[in-house]
């Protein structure tokens, strides 16, 4: 449903420069379906095909690590911790090839029940808009404008700024000599749908990993670099020309609602999540601007009448 609604003004426009409704909704379903694949299945492959050389990378780690700090030293056993993340990383690839056949079902459901949203949205609209009275249409058309444009901020512009991510985190590892630097990218491009935190955990791990195999020219370089290039000109570049098209909630509440609704329903809070928060926030805006509300007096500036010592 929230795919659908992110794609009725695409197939809208195209139904307005002549094209019939049926050709619209299949064009835009086809190529929303083929964006898909093109985005997740290099993901898969890439990490599923290069799962060896994460490992390898996991294991450059040197066993111990001692951290000192002032006459305080704790030394960090790095042996549990690679068998852990070996383990991870090969039941995450043999789920995902396990999977397959299922994903391939529920994505051609899931292609099925876009098509069908975006091919009669008239009549979701009527039934929603018939089963409400006359005078909270105007809050319905408030919240659709909420949902549309915090829908476009999680598909549309988290989208664009992750592609722009792992192209710019690919020049980065690819000059800085790192052999997976593909893998790298994508998994930097991954990790900008998660707010605040974003591609900055894969640039202070490669740090920390060049810095702890005495690599300290180059753990300093991806640092700086890193953190500017990856992990922050994307934000300011693309996020801010595409905000004014979305209307995205304050990174705060985007953050809210992301980490409490994945820690609530898992992967569907992703979007759901900001979703939730979004809602909120129109409904307390649409109770402040509600008639009376700003007319109401101030309790301390009501006149209370004067009362005899100990009545009620």
């Amino acid at each position: 449903i929230t795919v659908a609604y992110t794609l009725f003004p695409f197939r809208q426009l195209l139904v307005d420069r002549g094209y019939s409704r049926r050709v619209a909704t299949a064009a835009v379903t086809g190529v929303a379906g083929l964006a898909l694949v093109a985005a997740v299945l290099p993901v898969v492959y890439v990490l599923y095909r290069r799962r060896s050389t994460l490992l390898d990378l996991v294991r450059s780690l040197p066993d111990s690590i001692p951290i000192v700090v002032g006459e305080y030293a704790v030394v960090i056993r790095t042996t549990p911790l690679i068998a852990t993340a070996s383990e991870l990383l090969r039941a995450a690839a043999l789920s995902v090839a396990g999977a397959a056949t299922v994903l391939s079902l529920k994505a051609l459901l899931f292609a099925i029940v876009v098509y069908g949203l975006l091919a009669r949205p008239g009549s979701v609209r009527s039934v929603a808009v018939g089963l409400a009275p006359s005078s909270i249409h105007p809050a319905l058309e408030r919240y659709h404008e909420r949902i549309r444009a915090t829908l476009v901020g999680i598909y549309v512009v988290q989208a664009a700024t992750a592609i722009g991510t792992s192209l710019t985190a690919y020049a980065v590892f690819a000059l800085l000599g790192y052999d997976a630097a593909i893998t790298l990218a994508i998994v930097a491009g991954v990790l900008q749908f998660v707010p605040v935190i974003g591609p900055s955990v894969v640039i202070i791990t490669l740090a920390a990993v060049d810095l702890v195999a005495g690599n300290a020219p180059r753990a300093a370089t991806v640092l700086i670099v890193g953190l500017v290039v990856v992990g922050f000109l994307p934000d300011a570049v693309i996020r801010p020309n595409l905000a004014a098209v979305a209307g995205e909630l304050p990174i705060t509440l985007y953050f809210v609602g992301f980490v409490g609704g994945v820690l609530t329903i898992g992967p569907l809070g992703f979007v759901l999540g900001p979703l939730v928060v979004g809602l909120l926030v129109e409904t307390v805006q649409l109770l402040s601007t509600a008639p009376g509300v700003e007319d109401a007096p101030d309790p301390d500036d009501v006149i209370q009448p004067d009362r005899e010592p100990g009545t009620e």
